[in-house]
């Protein structure tokens, strides 16, 4: 997997640029932190110690750089959850007598009065990590280091250049240059993250490329000057996790020993290779469930495959070849990054199978091929009887699992929760008449849940699932003739999308009643009786996240997704 080229190094008593010094310095610093955090999926107090690294980071710009070491008993994976872990972690953890998680080592250094295990030993706990690296900062540095990485993505091939020179003599005859590969934004469970499965894990090591305590350099002597160019072709995966190349970094350090780090340094890695310098594409497109109403906010995702940086592009919008909308988007995004975005919505003419269409429209995008994409979605099936069968197989976990009816006014009609595991129940609901109605179905542990199919005397499945749906969905259905549904197009515009946390609702017709659903389908918020064509909204106290907001207004249901950042 990974072989090594090296560029040589000599101490330096002649000039520098003899050794073609090119990105480090040659002025004493102070030594940079390092910090080594030993944490694990099932610790519930990790994702503190996430936080109070990222402070240190944050505070100390260019001088301070984490490794997530996920190692121990609490990152042992557990069915089908990740394996985060590493052939080194063990290793490292072994010689800082660490006693709990989430436990961290600064620069492998022993601070007196602060060690988590006996006198002399490394590991600290969260409340000194800060202590730590303020002292770190402030202690000169007898060698500087700096570093620079690309990643040609066609090969997968990384290369690294570091250049350490000293401006002071090591006590050791022989220190230890290591390479740190580590990967950012990977999704995955965290116990005491509150975010289920989508924790983001963030600077976790997945290799070190210099082995397990680095390459040995002999030239450790005031005035010695060492280049290294390593290269190394990174996996498809690491125990099946992608690797994802743009969420690639490297830390670099130098050690005395396999313990005292002196200092070292961090780059993101640059991607080279790509076809063109200006490729926007659109990736994907959000599914649209069935639906009562005949307006529609879509949510899309497309991802920058060109060289250049994307700040601003423009992008179109129909719905069955009706009135072409434009948005326009502005950001930063660099490349193969992906970014989401929940377009304004549409009124449209609805049919039983409606096509949505979004475009990219920019004379600069260099490829055309992958600037449009189309997603198609359905009107509510419409049930034929009052009297509907709903067929639920629980899983191992029956009492997660919770559903709802709803008529369009909000107002519930039936729901259920409570269940056994394993167990399948029979359920029979009486509607109370003709309307729109949504059935929502929860699972509180966030991993799907039970398996359902909803349908009415007829036969006829309404609503269906195989239980592979996280924290659950919302679709709708509805009973008899609802013309007036599918006929009025009064426009609702919800903005700004996304929000800071107070949204503007605009209609064409009066606005009766609003209902603000989070994505479990828990009602958060509900106005009625508004009587206005236009309202302010505030979610600012219900946090960052996206909610579902309906709207009554005249005889359209409208439902969409707004974003709180």
């Amino acid at each position: 997997m990974k072989h090594f080229i090296t560029k040589f190094l000599l101490s330096g008593l002649l000039p520098l640029a003899v050794y073609g010094q090119t990105i480090v310095s040659t002025t004493p610093e102070n030594r940079k932190i390092i910090l080594e955090e030993f944490t694990g999926i099932y610790c519930v107090y990790c994702p503190q110690g996430h936080i109070i690294a990222e402070q240190i980071m944050t505070e100390n710009p260019g001088n301070a750089f984490a490794i997530n070491i996920h190692q121990g008993g609490y990152a042992n994976p557990n069915g089908n959850d990740p394996d985060f872990r590493t052939q080194w972690g063990n290793a490292i953890a072994n010689q800082t007598g660490l006693g709990g998680y989430p436990a961290a080592t600064v620069n492998r250094q022993n601070f007196p009065g602060m060690e988590q295990g006996n006198s002399g030993t490394t590991a600290m706990n969260r409340n000194y990590w800060k202590t730590a690296a303020n002292q770190i900062k402030n202690t000169a540095s007898y060698v500087n280091m700096a570093v620079e990485a690309s990643i040609n993505i066609d090969t997968r091939e990384l290369t690294v250049l570091v250049e350490a020179y000293y401006t002071g003599s090591s006590p050791q005859s022989t220190n230890f240059l290591n390479v740190a590969l580590l990967q950012n934004n990977t999704k995955g469970p965290q116990t005491g993250g509150n975010q289920g499965n989508n924790y983001n894990h963030m600077r976790r090591l997945v290799d070190l490329i210099t082995g397990q305590w680095g390459e040995e350099i002999s030239t450790t002597t005031e005035g010695s000057f060492v280049s290294k160019t390593y290269t190394y072709t990174i996996p498809n995966d690491y125990k099946n996790i992608p690797a994802i190349l743009p969420d690639m970094e490297i830390v670099v350090f130098m050690t005395e020993t396999h313990q005292k780090i002196i200092s070292g340094n961090g780059a993101f890695t640059s991607l080279i290779g790509l076809d063109y310098q200006n490729d926007a594409s659109i990736v994907g497109i959000n599914e649209i469930l069935p639906t009562c109403g005949n307006t529609v906010s879509p949510v899309f995702e497309f991802e920058n495959r060109g060289e250049n940086t994307i700040t601003n592009l423009t992008f179109e919008y129909s719905v069955n070849g009706g009135d072409v909308h434009t948005y326009e988007w502005t950001g930063s995004l660099t490349s193969l990054r992906r970014t989401t975005v929940t377009l304004p919505g549409i009124a449209f003419e609805k049919q039983a199978l409606n096509d949505l269409v979004i475009s990219i429209v920019s004379s600069e995008d260099q490829n055309p091929d992958n600037n449009s994409m189309t997603l198609s979605f359905a009107d509510a099936p419409t049930a034929s009887s009052n009297t509907l069968h709903l067929t639920l197989h629980t899983d191992n976990n029956g009492s997660d699992t919770r559903w709802i009816i709803r008529k369009s006014n909000n107002q519930a009609v039936m729901q259920g929760n409570g269940y056994a595991n394993n167990t399948t129940y029979e359920i029979e609901i009486e509607l109370p008449g003709d309307d729109c109605y949504s059935f929502r179905i929860i699972d509180v542990g966030g991993d799907g849940g039970a398996s359902f199919t909803l349908k009415d005397n007829s036969g006829a499945i309404l609503i269906e699932s195989d239980g592979d749906y996280g924290s659950g969905f919302i679709s709708e259905f509805k009973k008899g003739a609802l013309g007036l549904y599918e006929q009025d197009l009064s426009a609702v515009n919800i903005y700004p999308n996304p929000s800071s946390g107070v949204v503007n609702i605009t209609s064409d017709a009066k606005i009766d009643n609003i209902y603000v659903y989070d994505l479990s389908g828990r009602a958060i918020y509900t106005a009625n009786r508004l009587a206005t064509n236009k309202t302010e909204l505030d979610l600012t106290a219900f946090g960052k996240g996206t909610y579902i907001i309906k709207i009554d207004a005249g005889k359209t249901i409208t439902t969409k997704k707004v974003v709180i950042k």
